[in-house]
């Protein structure tokens, strides 16, 4: 044995073997006392028989190879120890009858059934955990043994012990993290992630702020997903989310962000009461956790049966809000994602949207400096559901989209002109916009589906004869859309540049053009694959071409 000196007191710290054999030799006299108690005699019961189950968990645990040798065994034998003293005390005090009162040995009693339990599941685990194959020294608080104790080690203690265990395990376990998060996430088993999510509704503060902080590093690593829904951390999580601290109320929602990305799990979260603690940190959270929570909210949002739960909690107004002053940028744009996906299928949301000057801070959201798909996909499920009047208001903006936005925004932004140019006025209101030379410039853009919608925009504006007349000055409009006659069946614009170019035709100029740069070709086997109009458009050119031999002639 080992002596300490601590101040006039001389205290001996037993080995392992020394710990078993007085752990050995109290059973017997354990189970003794309790055999003689008369009183609370139900509760004894229970006391005996998990007494009785003692011996067996200490000899599973002593035969293991590094029985001697790891700390955990040894932690384990002095709770063992405790908890032995603890039942012939009370057996004692039962057995003379002294006793402060009986409510108050029926709670003693209870817990100590409770700790004969947890160190006897604590065995369990132990022995199942394969830790002990895993030589340490003795717990402490230095950085020297910081460093020393094993990832594996650090979980298995999330598993056995009191509360006050846990907790300095799990602070170790968020300072290796810091240090080589990988390690703790190759090392982790699902009975680790069950353990963490039990901390999540620890009655300490700080353990569940571990506990969510490194559950949230699981989450953002994709790869404990299934493992946290299953061991169903979502109710723990959205509670956090109405009571824990701000650390807490950020790393959950982080983690929700990221679990959120399955739609089956964003129906969780909804069927779980998320929605209000989503919203309520939307309006009140600081910028990284507003900013999580919409995009939370915004992933919920794409699954169409819950928008009507969404709508009813109030997510437009907050959406719309947080167009107008959201304190990222980012966060900014997942309130336009959400909006987009609420106004994408239900009449009764997009009438929402407007009555709450929906379309006025979208399109100021365009007014920046680089305008993204989200809020012109959104502008665009509105414009079926406003007046002409307030097309003159849009246009403008779609104008700055298709000058400034990405590529995307470009996109959705000429699509929109496809669904506003639907009669003469409005066709003139587009044309009188300057937006003909951006798309006639889109028609060369890299992505297909870019120069497609490009092209059905302008054959559609090209019938209304000013917009015809722009069109045919512009020489790189017959030949970028010569270019998408190209009779692939990829290229999905054909039949656009077919109409296009039938409007264009009543021009020799652009005739020319348009046989130079070898139509002719293209419609030839346009007409083979039936493409509408290519046969007529074909005839049409031909047919300026034998006229022009003759008056050659």
């Amino acid at each position: 044995m080992v002596e300490q000196i601590t101040g006039n007191e001389t205290l001996v710290d037993p080995t392992v073997e020394d710990l078993l054999l007085q752990a050995q030799e109290l059973v017997p006299m354990a189970l003794s006392k309790a055999r003689t108690v008369k009183g609370f005699s139900s509760r004894w019961r229970v006391i005996i028989s998990r007494l009785e189950k003692i011996p067996t968990c200490l000899s599973d645990l002593s035969s293991h190879p590094c029985f001697s040798k790891h700390t955990l065994c040894k932690e384990q034998l002095q709770a063992v120890l405790e908890t032995l003293k603890e039942a012939i005390e009370l057996a004692n005090v039962c057995v003379s009858a002294k006793q402060e009162g009986k409510l108050k040995m029926q709670s003693d009693l209870d817990s100590l059934s409770a700790k004969i339990d947890l160190s006897l599941k604590d065995c369990g685990l132990l022995m199942k955990t394969g830790v002990l194959g895993e030589v340490t020294k003795t717990l402490s608080s230095s950085t020297e043994d910081l460093e020393t104790f094993s990832v594996r080690e650090l979980l298995a203690r999330l598993q056995i012990g009191h509360l006050e265990s846990k907790r300095k395990a799990l602070e170790q376990l968020v300072e290796v993290m810091k240090e080589d998060e990988k390690a703790v996430i190759t090392a982790l088993g699902r009975t680790n992630v069950a353990s963490l999510v039990q901390l999540l509704t620890a009655t300490s503060p700080s353990v569940r702020e571990n506990a969510v902080t490194v559950i949230c590093s699981l989450a953002e690593s994709g790869g404990c997903e299934n493992w946290l829904i299953s061991e169903n951390a979502l109710p723990p999580l959205i509670r956090l989310l109405e009571s824990g601290s701000p650390v807490a109320k950020e790393k959950a929602v982080i983690s929700l962000q990221r679990m959120s990305i399955s739609s089956e799990t964003s129906r969780s979260i909804v069927g779980h009461g998320g929605v209000s603690p989503l919203i309520e940190i939307c309006k009140t959270g600081d910028s990284v956790s507003q900013s999580a929570s919409a995009c939370t909210l915004k992933n919920i949002s794409a699954v169409p049966e819950v928008r009507q739960n969404l709508a009813e909690e109030g997510i437009v107004k907050v959406m719309i809000n947080i167009l107008n002053c959201g304190i990222l940028l980012g966060s900014k744009e997942y309130a336009a994602e959400c909006l987009q996906n609420l106004t994408s299928s239900n009449e009764t949301l997009r009438r929402s949207v407007i009555s709450e000057n929906g379309i006025q801070t979208l399109l100021a959201y365009l007014d920046g400096p680089l305008p993204q798909e989200s809020g012109v996909a959104a502008i665009r499920n509105l414009v079926g559901s406003v007046s002409v009047e307030t097309y003159f208001k849009i246009i403008p903006s779609l104008v700055h989209v298709l000058k400034s936005g990405s590529i995307g925004a470009q996109q959705a932004a000429a699509s929109t002109i496809c669904r506003i140019a639907t009669s003469n006025e409005t066709k003139r209101m587009i044309g009188e916009s300057g937006c003909i030379p951006l798309l006639i410039r889109m028609l060369e853009a890299k992505a297909s589906g870019a120069r497609e919608v490009a092209a059905q925009a302008i054959a559609s504006l090209v019938t209304v004869p000013r917009n015809c007349r722009e069109v045919k000055r512009d020489e790189k409009s017959v030949t970028s859309l010569v270019m998408l006659l190209e009779p692939s069946p990829s290229n999905s614009a054909k039949k656009y540049a077919v109409s296009g170019l039938a409007a264009l035709c009543s021009s020799r100029k652009c005739k020319k053009l348009m046989v130079s740069h070898g139509a002719v070709g293209y419609l030839k086997k346009l007409s083979e694959l039936e493409v509408p109009g290519s046969k007529k458009l074909l005839e049409r050119i031909e047919k300026g071409k034998l006229r022009s031999f003759f008056s050659r002639k």
